[in-house]
């Protein structure tokens, strides 16, 4: 299955079974925060066609975005745990192998910003998934990972679904 079947099949399931679109935001929002799961999963795009369809149709955006807050915050905490478990270790398992330089990237980003680094992480592209990890190899404290954790979570996942809410909600006015 090629990246615009998975798309084109996920945005058409939410549109046809409105209810189950909370649940399907945090496995799209999971799978994009876990280290590795989001190299196969385009879900930025996928983010924003939710986002346009909550805006063209009757699915409420809060329940959504907290659906999407909720997968997000549980692929990163995954990854952190994973990174805290195997330690320098994880930097020898694919695919981190195969991009060393993703990995220095984060380790530099994690050293610089400490905790910080998990908030302004989630909202830098390849670095999203990867900077929780590096934050467990470097055994960020848990209270202050979870607190950027979780209130990046929210801001991001706004941030993602809420313009293509608003400019279709703007349009149907």
């Amino acid at each position: 299955m090629d990246f615009e079947t998975l798309r084109t099949t996920t945005l058409d399931f939410v549109r046809d079974h409105q209810a189950w679109a909370p649940v399907i935001t945090g496995i799209i929002a999971f799978c994009e925060s876990l280290a590795v799961l989001s190299i196969f999963v385009p879900a930025t795009v996928i983010l924003l066609g939710i986002g346009a369809l909550l805006g063209a149709g009757d699915i409420p955006f809060v329940p959504v975005m907290v659906g999407a807050a909720i997968g997000a915050i549980l692929g990163d905490w995954v990854s952190y745990e994973f990174g805290r478990y195997y330690k320098d270790g994880a930097k020898r398992i694919w695919p981190l192998t195969r991009y060393p330089e993703m990995v220095t990237k984060g380790e530099d980003f994690c050293r610089r910003w400490g905790a910080w680094g998990i908030f302004i992480g989630r909202f830098i592209g390849p670095a999203r998934a990867v900077v929780p990890l590096i934050a467990g190899i470097f055994l960020v404290g848990r209270l202050p990972f979870q607190v950027a954790n979780v209130t990046s979570a929210f801001v991001w996942a706004f941030v993602w679904l809420a313009p293509g809410a608003g400019v279709f909600g703007f349009l149907r006015a």
